[in-house]
């Protein structure tokens, strides 16, 4: 059973425990001196460990991806955390609980499934409905949507992640298109639902997460737009231009060509898409690192090297005061809902300004 876990890791600890290895490099230090270099991972996290004693019998014992039984010591390095390892041995992945390793959604993977469908029924469009059920009432698109990260570490990097950002991406989206005028409901929120379906494929995460061969070469908007493209002819009459719309949304959703988009956002629906969804990832993303080091003493989290720059957490007072979960609420409700609520959200509507 295992005991120990990477986010309870401090300087001077005994590390005596068993971790997943997705990162194996050798390198060799100023000195001339061969070591490892590895990134250990479980459920709450990863961790850069070394390997500086005895580098080739203990480099022979395992591979990247494989389970390592470790015996180390926390230290600390560039105001972070390392684990410096001076024994190790492969765990046979039979003897491995895999919910010890890979973290997860604190939202039920079902639950979320359920009100996705419910978005899904409550589109008005009959074409995009039909085109959103034709891809969602597929058993293994289903599991894979349910299972799959939306990023293999930016944001929501987790299972059941990417069903998460699409729930909370279609509230933000929901919100923006009752705020504006003259904006394509359906479609923006078909967009949202469609705009990282390529991922199911891209990435991979039966063990550790990483990338496809086809996620490599072809990447996720690439097979996000075939994935649409070949449901879209299984509907008689489907219309081209509701199809190309759709197609740019994931083609752009990027924002621009540096990020990887092969276009850039030219339809309103695919502006706000784009900013929505760059919304929604940073923010978690920069919730993920506060909550990490919560229980830290200093009122600023690490230096996040992405963003270039330190987070302030607030003072230590005011982080007691704040429920883990407040503000977590992305459930999108159907048809039979909508009525009741429609005041409700337009008010909301009104008080978001997202791209000032």
């Amino acid at each position: 059973m295992k005991r120990m876990y990477i986010d309870g890791i401090r300087e001077k600890d005994k590390v005596e425990d068993t971790f997943l290895v997705t990162k194996k490099e050798s390198g060799m230090s100023k000195s001339g001196k061969a070591y490892l270099n590895l990134k250990l991972m479980d459920r709450t996290g990863d961790i850069d460990a070394r390997v500086w004693d005895n580098v080739d019998v203990l480099s022979g014992r395992f591979n990247k991806n494989d389970f390592v039984r470790i015996k180390g010591f926390g230290v600390s390095y560039q105001s972070n955390i390392q684990v410096n390892v001076v024994d190790l041995e492969m765990i046979p992945q039979a003897d491995i609980d895999l919910s010890d390793f890979l973290p997860a959604s604190e939202r039920d993977p079902d639950r979320m499934l359920e009100e996705l469908d419910a978005i899904i029924d409550g589109l008005k469009n009959h074409h995009l409905k039909g085109l959103l059920k034709s891809i969602f009432t597929d058993r293994e698109v289903r599991r894979l949507f349910k299972t799959a990260p939306a990023a293999k570490k930016m944001h929501h990097s987790y299972i059941g992640g990417l069903l998460e950002h699409v729930l909370s991406l279609c509230g933000l989206v929901k919100m923006a298109a009752g705020h504006y005028r003259n904006i394509n409901a359906d479609l923006i929120i078909a967009g949202a639902i469609l705009h990282d379906i390529g991922k199911i494929y891209e990435l991979s995460y039966d063990k550790a997460f990483d990338y496809t061969d086809e996620g490599r070469l072809l990447g996720h908007i690439t097979i996000g737009v075939e994935v649409i493209e070949k449901e879209i002819a299984k509907i008689p009459d489907f219309p081209k231009r509701v199809s190309i719309l759709l197609k740019h949304m994931l083609l752009s959703h990027h924002g621009y060509l540096e990020f990887g988009s092969p276009k850039r956002p030219k339809t309103v629906e695919a502006v706000i898409l784009y900013y929505c969804d760059d919304l929604d990832s940073k923010v978690q993303s920069l919730q993920a690192l506060i909550e990490k080091e919560r229980d830290t003493d200093s009122n600023w989290t690490s230096y996040h090297r992405l963003y270039e720059r330190y987070i302030y957490k607030g003072d230590q007072a005011e982080r007691k005061d704040i429920p883990k979960d407040s503000g977590k609420d992305t459930e999108i409700k159907g048809d039979k809902e909508k009525d009741k609520d429609k005041d409700k959200e337009k008010g909301k509507g009104k008080e978001l300004n997202l791209f000032k």
